[in-house]
């Protein structure tokens, strides 16, 4: 079923590519463009049928389109989001996937034309890959997309916009825009830059070889990597803006740290045990909640021979 006349994708990696499979699966919308700033990658989206039709800029893939999509890293919605306002065509809805919100509608809002409805939305999925070669159709599918309506956002746009998201599998759900920045500092940007330290503590660590960190990665340390293996653009921005939430969970990380440092020194063995058992019980209600599988290897893409 058909939501939107003409989809304008905005960059081209993980998310956008994902959602160009989608579209054309569930033949939600009438016409696909796209833009990238790399000449490469748009000639790669036009090669594997990603798009209808790709622009070397912004502002013209954006023209008569009545969905735009904001897929660039947050530290360019600003340029983007002034670049394409002009352009825009009465009545389209513009949305984003960014990872942090607040720092999305300070960048992108002030520069929307008043009859233009601006949704921003972020979408909790992805792999450890990007470039326009990595989506597929299933990306969505049961995973949570949060949109934050703005004050004043029509009714009908926001509705119809929920239908179209939806419609490419995602369970979507509104959240207000500093709640959603807090939420996600918990169970995404400070997961991830634990990630990363880890992988950093283990590049330090010059008592454990190189080769016995690889060869026995699948112990626990081969987790991490997928997480740290995330492009580096997008999360440096998301811990340049979603600064204060990230502190203060990190700081609550921390402690927590200190605390089981000191139940291993003393052998508090009780502690120990207490507190892994409810942690436990937190991730087997994560796969009762039917956001992930028991499956081990689970949280890669799928091979290409499964994506759909």
């Amino acid at each position: 079923m058909k939501h939107y006349d003409r989809v304008a994708l905005i960059g081209l990696g993980l998310i956008a590519s994902s959602m160009a499979h989608a579209i054309r699966q569930g033949g939600l919308a009438g016409e696909i463009i796209g833009h990238a700033r790399s000449a490469e990658t748009r000639a790669t989206a036009l090669e594997i049928g990603l798009v209808d039709r790709v622009y070397e800029t912004a502002a013209e893939a954006v023209a008569g389109a009545d969905l735009v999509v904001l897929c660039v890293p947050v530290g360019a919605m600003a340029a983007i989001a002034a670049e394409i306002a002009p352009h825009l065509a009465p009545g389209a809805t513009v949305t984003d996937v960014g990872s942090v919100k607040q720092a999305v509608v300070e960048a992108v809002a002030p520069h929307m034309p008043e009859n233009v409805t601006f949704i921003p939305g972020h979408p909790l999925a992805g792999t450890e890959h990007s470039g326009p070669r990595s989506g597929f159709a299933t990306l969505f599918v049961n995973r949570w997309w949060l949109i934050t309506p703005l004050e004043g956002n029509d009714p009908a746009a926001v509705a119809r916009l929920k239908g179209f998201l939806a419609a490419m599998g995602a369970n979507v759900d509104e959240m207000e825009v500093t709640r959603h920045d807090l939420v996600l500092s918990v169970v995404s940007h400070t997961p991830h830059l634990i990630a990363y330290t880890m992988v950093g503590v283990a590049d330090h660590l010059r008592r454990v070889t190189h080769d016995e960190v690889i060869k026995y990665s699948a112990s626990g340390f081969r987790d991490f990597t997928r997480i740290a293996a995330s492009d580096p653009t997008m999360w440096r921005d998301v811990f340049l803006t979603n600064k204060d939430a990230t502190l203060d969970i990190l700081g609550r990380f921390t402690e927590e740290l200190f605390m089981l440092q000191r139940a291993i020194r003393m052998g508090d063995g009780e502690m120990l045990f207490d507190y892994f058992t409810k942690t436990r019980a937190i991730r087997r209600s994560i796969i009762e909640a039917g956001q992930d599988t028991a499956a081990p290897d689970f949280g890669r893409a799928p091979p290409p021979a499964e994506r759909k």
